[in-house]
């Protein structure tokens, strides 16, 4: 697991997706590198609008206007996914590459039985098999582990509660044991045992897998939990990368030793929480230079004329930041 002496699974590289508004152009993701390694997690993490999901999105080229991906590659497997056609993406998206999108309750089809919904993913990609398509979808019930499988096929998404339809979720994103598993927040909405449970579950659904997973979040509570490496995004940048050890042992950028200090530890009794001041710069209008520059306690001169570069702080762990750019 995240041997850097494989070949990534996926390489993305340049990335930008802009939404052309009334307003002026939204840069959600506005140059965006990593690459993720077989049966490696990767815990993409920030601030709420900071284009996580958007980079997600783009992935599975699911942009559509006034959105566009305009520049950048993203290859998958060898093949640059930009330059492939809407009937290749389809037999692209749910077998090698599927998606657990956040509340289920959204995303499940509200007229449809469960059963039908997870056995739609087999109709598109297993077209020769399908007498087993009902027992198939019976033990991926159970796999994600809800009881009484036979019963719950049959209900409808309402009759579920929030665990039940996220563990349906999953049963549909791994339905065809995809190379590529990308979970976007997929524990937001559930109360923190049900959280808990959901994560173990895909922990060990990993493990026995080998499924290379993004794992979208703003908790880093749930990316010390999950993750092998972690990508801090900013205003549709990534701000820093390096394994889960590296990031909470040494956080370079001024912006994650931010987030991290603002986690509340257990036992701790403080009278407030350590928190990030300022907002996040508006997309449209983006500053000069850093684009963490106004809410950073470090700033210098040259943070607010020039925007910087990542640079190798060690060969796993590149952060963007002009406090390391003579290191």
């Amino acid at each position: 697991m995240n041997n850097k002496t494989d070949a990534p699974l996926l390489t993305v590289k340049g990335l930008k997706t802009h939404f052309f508004t009334d307003y002026g152009v939204v840069k959600a993701v506005d140059g965006v590198d990593f690459d993720v390694y077989p049966g490696e997690i990767l815990g993409l993490v920030g601030e709420s609008g900071c284009g996580k999901s958007v980079t997600s999105l783009s992935i599975l080229k699911l942009i559509n206007k006034p959105g566009k991906i305009v520049d950048g590659s993203i290859v998958f497997k060898g093949r640059d996914i930009l330059s492939l056609t809407e009937s290749q993406m389809n037999k692209l998206r749910g077998n090698d590459i599927a998606m657990i999108f956040q509340q289920p309750q959204y995303s499940l089809n509200p007229i449809y039985r469960i059963g039908k919904q997870i056995m739609e993913i087999f109709h598109i990609h297993d077209k020769n098999n399908r007498r087993t398509y009902y027992q198939k979808n019976i033990d991926l019930l159970k796999t994600v582990g809800i009881s009484d499988p036979e019963v719950k096929s049959a209900a409808f998404p309402h009759e579920l509660s929030g665990g039940q339809a996220q563990r349906v979720m999953i049963a549909i994103g791994i339905a065809m044991q995809p190379a590529l598993l990308i979970a976007d927040e997929p524990t937001t909405a559930l109360d923190v045992t049900i959280q808990a449970q959901i994560l173990d579950l895909m922990k060990e659904l990993q493990s026995q897998m080998s499924t290379s997973t993004i794992l979208i979040t703003h908790d880093l509570g749930v990316i010390a939990e999950m993750a092998n490496r972690v990508a801090v995004m900013y205003a549709g940048v990534i701000l820093e990368q390096g394994t889960v050890e590296e990031l909470f042992e040494n956080p370079l950028h001024p912006y994650t030793q931010g987030l991290i200090k603002s986690i509340p530890l257990l036992g701790n009794k403080v009278d407030r929480l350590d928190v990030i001041p300022g907002n996040v710069p508006n997309l449209i209008n983006l500053p000069k230079g850093c684009r963490f520059a106004s809410r950073c306690t470090h700033c210098m001169d040259i943070c607010k004329k020039q925007e910087p570069q990542l640079i190798e702080y060690s060969p796993s762990h590149p952060v963007r930041c002009w406090l390391y750019n003579n290191k």
